[in-house]
């Protein structure tokens, strides 16, 4: 009987592209993947390590699936991702319960660790050049089978003073669009109608093997699959977003009129020390310009507070931002010293106390400005993609502004429509949550 092995990837969607890619190795060399860990004589924990509550999350995972060599199948436990790359001697020698270790440019060595860690060699470790060349892989999906994430580059080139990810992850590198282009003509025979474009900074995409930022143009071929009626962008730095992205995204029948841009924060002072390239201008500014393009636009941030410096002049400005400004969702961080940046050995480190209370001070202000936006829908229609339906028998799904497991839902009455998962629908909304929405469909607009 073959080996069963089983995953559990943590931290973000391109560490869950590196986890698929693994499983289908995996599955491809006769190993049977399961999804009980319990089941699984070996369990891999692909890992994050960018902030203290990842590591910290990395950490309790690997504690508690080691539990399983006990009252489980279990003969093998393998790390891998950004905290493995990042701390494999402390791992090793602090969590015995470890029996192989490797980093992120070793992820294609799947099958050779797992094979020797069966056969009883203990504390492996490989790691080998961060750097590698990115390809089209096969992958085992995760997702739902309607939604995919894409990876369109890896690394990253920055070098922001708070970031570890150019050590962990190597420098940007995209692939080509030729390369991209048949991983999506192959998701959607499969059935995938929302493919999700993920990189460290997809507005940088072509930069390093075109000489010059060719997004516009990925984006104009992917268009031309028939299968994919959604196309979503993440993570588009403020620096980079060009007049001709903005274009093409008003034009764009299949890109969602969503942009994900991480300001991180809009004083002068902290975005210098921060290493960003922008000001707090030119980020007001660019808002204006796409608010004004394309009026129906969601935009979503990421903003660190407590960074180092930040003083309450600098915290008061980012607060009278989101107070005039209004965007549609926001995360927002705790500054975390993570050692080895410039940030780190920085003068004028925030409590904790003091970072807390001012994430509970935004975060509050988001709520109320994110339920007066929703407010704003109600009697609406919308486009939604259905996901799934709840326990509740309600339907479940998103509109274009709203990206899988960090945005808001959109529940419907189940009535006496039937829906199939990747369904796109015409929505009435009837009530509005500070978070979420609540409506009607009007009819099938397509299936």
């Amino acid at each position: 009987m073959n080996n069963c092995v089983g995953m559990v990837s943590l931290g973000c969607d391109k560490n869950r592209i590196d986890s698929e890619i693994m499983l289908a190795i995996l599955s491809k060399n006769g190993y049977n993947v399961v999804n009980n860990e319990k089941d699984a004589d070996v369990i891999i924990i692909n890992t994050c390590g960018f902030i203290d509550s990842a590591k910290e999350e990395s950490i309790d995972t690997i504690i508690e699936m080691a539990k399983n060599k006990e009252s489980g199948k279990c003969k093998s436990i393998i790390v891998t991702g950004c905290m493995a790359q990042r701390y494999k001697n402390e791992l090793l020698n602090e969590l015995p319960e470890i029996d192989a270790i490797i980093g992120t440019g070793s992820y294609r060595d799947i099958c050779n660790i797992v094979k020797r860690s069966l056969e009883g060699e203990k504390s492996i470790s490989e790691f080998n050049d961060i750097n590698y060349s990115l390809e089209h892989e096969n992958r085992i999906i995760t997702t739902p089978g309607h939604y995919a994430y894409v990876k369109i580059a890896e690394g990253c080139n920055n070098n922001c003073s708070y970031c570890i990810i150019p050590k962990l992850r190597g420098n940007f590198r995209s692939r080509s669009i030729e390369n991209i282009v048949s991983e999506i003509s192959e998701l959607g025979q499969k059935g995938i109608r929302e493919v999700i474009l993920v990189a460290q900074d997809t507005t940088m995409y072509g930069i390093d093997i075109y000489k010059k930022k060719m997004l516009s143009q990925l984006l104009e071929e992917i268009e031309k699959i028939p299968e994919i009626k959604w196309i979503r962008l993440m993570y588009s730095y403020p620096e980079e977003i060009s007049d001709e992205l903005i274009s093409y995204m008003k034009k764009s029948k299949k890109l969602c009129h969503y942009f994900d841009i991480p300001m991180q924060h809009i004083s002068n002072n902290i975005l210098r020390a921060m290493g960003r390239k922008s000001s707090g201008e030119n980020t007001k500014a660019l808002i204006k310009k796409i608010r004004s393009e394309i009026p129906d636009v969601i935009i979503r941030t990421s903003l660190i507070v407590g960074f180092p410096g930040e003083s309450d002049e600098d915290f008061n400005e980012l607060k009278e931002f989101l107070k005039e400004y209004k965007l549609d969702r926001v995360g927002v961080f705790t500054y975390s010293q993570e050692e080895d940046t410039i940030a780190a050995i920085m003068d004028k480190q925030i409590s904790s106390d003091i970072k807390e209370m001012r994430k509970e001070i935004l975060m509050k202000l988001q709520n109320s400005i994110s339920l007066e936006n929703n407010k704003k829908l109600v009697g609406k229609k919308m486009q939604v993609m259905i996901d799934g339906i709840t326990n509740e028998d309600q339907f479940y799904g998103r509109s274009y502004g709203d990206a899988p497991e960090i945005d808001q839902q959109v529940f419907i009455n189940k009535g006496d429509n039937l829906l199939n998962k990747g369904d796109i629908v015409n929505v009435i909304t009837t009530r509005a949550y500070t978070y979420d929405l609540m409506g009607d469909v009007e009819y099938e607009s397509s299936k």
